[in-house]
């Protein structure tokens, strides 16, 4: 392991991956995205998912690897009748974000998540417009609404909101008011992520968003029911069939064997312009 925790803090100090561990919780969701990397939505295998108990082990070995921070994804995270416990346990042990569609926050979830405000965790939220007719084409219908209901209750429990914005067809005035809308709420400038959509997955099909570069994407560790892909971008889903052409090992178990692997192949690839890239 000593090998492996050397290689991946080289890795990070050179900008050829990222400190964050990725993990895809599920693949069910309750909404059907237009733009949905994994085509996710009701109908999907419940099954699909990883257990608190193989998340929480993945982040503990993530922090003996040298990664600093975990970032939970799906399908819909809260889903998962289990999820904020093991939220907890994992931003016990590394800072966490979670990333969710926010149409499931009952009064009794938020209290189940007001524990997460004491350590370094966030909820990152997908909000697409400041116009809710626009972003509900792209998400389903009421879901502006529930958004806007669901970030002042959460930041009442002292939870941090982090918004994401995945750009398709939005003008520089809508994203302008859309900046303006986030602060309004009291999420501050570097707690919004802009990205476009990519076209993997069900924007693939629908022949939405961009076409991935070798430098476009910076390589972080994800994990799936799937295996370990090269980035959180990668296990996407196109006419219900998992892709694998960014697929690093269907071995995910102990971390160290998918992230050995993870290292060889990102050492051969181009470093990029900066660690950031261009998509997030």
């Amino acid at each position: 392991m000593t090998d492996t925790r050397d290689r991946i803090r080289e890795a990070i100090a050179d900008g050829s991956m990222g400190e964050r561990l990725w993990l895809y919780a599920t693949y069910h969701c309750n909404l059907a995205c237009v733009y949905c990397l994994t085509e996710s939505s009701p109908r999907i295998d419940r099954r699909r998912m990883l257990t608190p108990e193989a998340m929480a082990r993945a982040a503990g070995e993530a922090a003996d690897l040298g990664l600093t921070c975990v970032g939970i994804t799906g399908g819909e995270a809260f889903m998962l009748p289990w999820m904020p416990e093991a939220l907890a346990d994992i931003a016990s042990v590394l800072p966490t974000v979670v990333l969710t569609n926010a149409t499931l926050f009952t009064p009794p979830l938020l209290d189940r998540l007001a524990p997460l405000a004491r350590y370094d965790f966030a909820v990152q939220i997908s909000l697409d417009s400041d116009q809710p007719s626009r972003n509900d084409e792209l998400r389903g219908p009421r879901n502006f609404a529930r958004v806007m209901d669901a970030i002042p209750r959460l930041r009442d429990h002292g939870i941090r909101v982090r918004i994401a914005t995945t750009v398709e067809h939005q003008t520089e005035d809508e994203l302008g008011r859309l900046c303006e809308l986030h602060r309004a709420l009291g999420i501050p400038d570097d707690d919004h992520v802009v990205r476009s959509v990519v076209r993997r997955g069900r924007a693939a099909v629908a022949g939405l968003g961009v076409d991935l570069g070798p430098t476009d994407v910076l390589p972080e560790l994800t994990i799936t029911a799937d295996g370990a892909f090269l980035h959180p971008f990668a296990p996407t889903v196109r006419h219900g069939r998992t892709d694998i052409d960014l697929l690093v090992s269907r071995q995910t178990t102990p971390l160290t064997h998918a992230a050995d692997k993870f290292i060889r192949i990102v050492s051969g690839l181009p470093a990029g312009a900066d660690v950031v890239r261009n998509i997030r």
